[in-house]
């Protein structure tokens, strides 16, 4: 069995179908258990922080493990419903249709977005959520598309989880709060060791699927270009596909933004305009359907090249 043929129905599950909403959803269940731990661990201490990241990785890999044993000893190591429920429990490490839902949504429902960033949203104006919306997009485009596959595609379910893990592990703690500054560090550690890889396939895709690709991103100056501008941000992975989408729209993303009652003066990432526009999102979400053909194609492809 292939992990590339559980990663082919992993990806058109969650295309087609998004989330099963009649589970509870692995992301959860991972929220659920850091939330336990924080509450009757948590020690303003990096050791601790390890114990949680290890601790989780730990469960993630028995529970994947348990799933799989039963599944074997269910079936014939010939059938063909193997890949078929393993793509199906792979697809819960891919977002690619609730990122693309929850954006689309903030077109009609613009006070959504504090349901999808982090920064302070109350005071937001319309080009202010706009651009939140697009720079959210081209983030987890990355996070929730492209590094659960790409680990999916090396690894196989383990390695998906894994990722999801360390992903939600960041997404809790991994911040650079009084709070969370020792006790998750080692989470926001591995969560850019993880995204190293997967940041700046992202971007490159975005470029090269770019209508405007020599217009706005190889004809700028060369300090605006993407190397030069995603080295500013201050994830050492975020920076790659928020610069490319930019770039490749022709806008100005990233400036000051306020988080936990706080300006931060952040760098900007982009050529272009600062008015971003619902339109902007509009094409900034254009880029599933590209995103789609080029992965799908190439998991194809090799897979009709290895099989014959």
């Amino acid at each position: 069995m292939l992990f590339a043929e559980i990663a082919l129905i992993a990806y058109v599950t969650d295309r087609l179908l998004g989330e099963f909403h009649f589970i509870r959803h692995p992301v959860i269940l991972m929220g659920d258990y850091i939330q336990w731990f924080e509450k009757y661990f948590y020690k303003d201490s990096i050791f601790r922080g390890v114990l949680l990241s290890l601790s989780l990785i730990t469960v993630t890999l028995l529970i994947i493990y348990i799933i799989t044993y039963m599944i074997h000893s269910l079936l014939p190591p010939d059938s063909y419903l193997l890949p078929i429920l393993y793509g199906i429990i792979a697809s819960t490490t891919i977002a690619s249709k609730m990122l693309y839902d929850s954006v689309k949504d903030i077109l009609t429902h613009p006070h959504h977005i504090k349901y999808l960033v982090s920064r302070d949203t109350k005071s937001l104006s319309q080009a202010e959520i706009n651009k939140a919306a697009v720079e959210t997009y081209a983030e987890n485009l990355s996070d929730g598309v492209i590094a659960p596959l790409f680990w999916l595609l090396l690894l196989g379910l383990p390695g998906a989880f894994v990722y999801k893990a360390v992903n939600t592990l960041d997404s809790m703690v991994g911040y650079r709060t009084p709070r969370y500054k020792k006790f998750g560090k080692a989470s926001a550690h591995l969560d850019d060791l993880l995204n190293y890889i997967p940041a700046r396939i992202t971007a490159l895709l975005i470029l090269l699927l770019s209508p405007k690709l020599y217009r706005s991103a190889i004809s700028c100056p060369l300090r605006s270009t993407l190397l030069h501008q995603a080295s500013h941000h201050d994830s050492p992975n975020a920076g790659y596909p928020i610069t490319a989408m930019a770039l490749a729209l022709g806008i100005r993303l990233g400036g000051p933004t306020r988080y936990f009652g706080k300006m931060k003066e952040k760098a900007y990432f982009g050529v272009g305009r600062e008015d971003i526009t619902t339109e902007d999102i509009r094409c900034a979400l254009a880029f599933r359907n590209r995103v789609d053909i080029v992965i799908l194609g190439g998991i194809i492809i090799y897979l009709i090249i290895f099989l014959a």
